[in-house]
């Protein structure tokens, strides 16, 4: 037992270090270039090492009680940026996902409706190209004489790059992850919201590692969207911050869109290979593939039923 205790604080003090400390100290490193170079001396690095001397033989830090508090400082400094990098990052996946969006304060809604109904106007004239190519590709292939594909693939590239299904949402990473519901009620008759929860709970282990690591890879890609926030305000002082907040931001928002993606897909296959297996341990007796009837009989299983209409008293 007690190797065990030790072994699962040792995962967690690795967590801890490679999630918050880390990426703190290397903010609080730039953080501090900034404050000691300014703009006049932006890459002047004798200066940062001027002023980090100097804060080193000061009195404070010269006793091993001082470099103790120091050293506790610093460990806590960068903590806590890894912490406000992650709530910031859980505040940005919200707004990334845009899964409520309907339900944002009036300027937000606003401005994501226009977003949402630009990106549906896009698609649709991207969709109806694209099916226009497909069914051009099928007519040729009927007449035995099979069409040239990359104008209907480079017509669906087209398309995918706005959304995969009709957009509801203001984001593409948003798009995707209701994509992966639409595709499951039009195929199989499910509702994801409804079913997925059981499902998870009734995944095996190797389903299952694979949805958790999806799903962490889109929660490191948004925090890496945090830090690029977290860096902008250092442009004030120091300039070539926005730079590093630049950089931050573009490999998020393609690593967001990647991690996504990867999610969705995880997420409509889980579903797609173990519904009927949820049927079984539910008692539901479906031998067959998943008919339409079967799995509306499984969503009205899992749903849960709504509140009786109140009595009409007052108290």
């Amino acid at each position: 037992m007690g190797g065990l205790l030790t072994e699962v604080g040792k995962r967690l003090a690795e967590k801890w270090v490679s999630l918050l400390v880390l990426p703190g100290a290397l903010y609080l490193a730039i953080a501090t270039a900034a404050v000691a170079l300014g703009h006049t001396h932006a890459f002047d690095l004798s200066r940062v090492a001027d002023r980090i001397s100097a804060w080193a033989n000061h009195s404070a830090t010269t006793t091993s009680g001082g470099q103790v508090v120091l050293l506790v400082t610093v460990l806590a400094g960068a903590a806590m940026a890894g912490l406000a990098a992650q709530a910031l990052g859980s505040l940005l996946e919200r707004l990334w996902l845009a899964a409520d969006w309907p339900a944002w304060p009036g300027p937000a809604r606003r401005l994501a409706a226009r977003c949402t109904a630009r990106r549906r106007r896009a698609w649709i004239s991207a969709a109806r190209t694209w099916h226009r190519r497909r069914d051009e590709d099928i007519r040729s292939l009927a007449r035995r004489n099979p069409a040239d594909p990359a104008a209907r693939q480079a017509a669906e590239r087209a398309m995918t790059r706005i959304a995969f299904e009709e957009p509801v949402r203001p984001t593409w990473s948003g798009d995707r992850l209701n994509a992966a519901a639409v595709r499951i009620e039009r195929d199989q008759g499910l509702d994801l919201a409804t079913v997925w929860p059981h499902l998870w709970l009734a995944l095996p282990e190797g389903p299952r590692g694979e949805v958790t690591a999806a799903r962490q890879a889109l929660t490191r890609a948004t925090t890496l969207a945090a830090w690029a926030v977290l860096y902008l305000p250092l442009t004030v002082r120091w300039w070539p911050a926005a730079l590093v907040a630049c950089v931050l931001a573009l490999t998020a928002r393609a690593r967001t869109r990647a991690a996504a993606d990867a999610y969705a897909l995880q997420l409509e296959a889980a579903t797609r290979l173990h519904a009927r297996e949820l049927a079984g341990h539910l008692g539901l007796d479906i031998t067959t593939p998943l008919t339409p009837e079967a799995a509306d009989t499984l969503t009205r299983y899992l749903t849960p039923t709504p509140p009786p209409p109140p009595d009409g008293s007052d108290g």
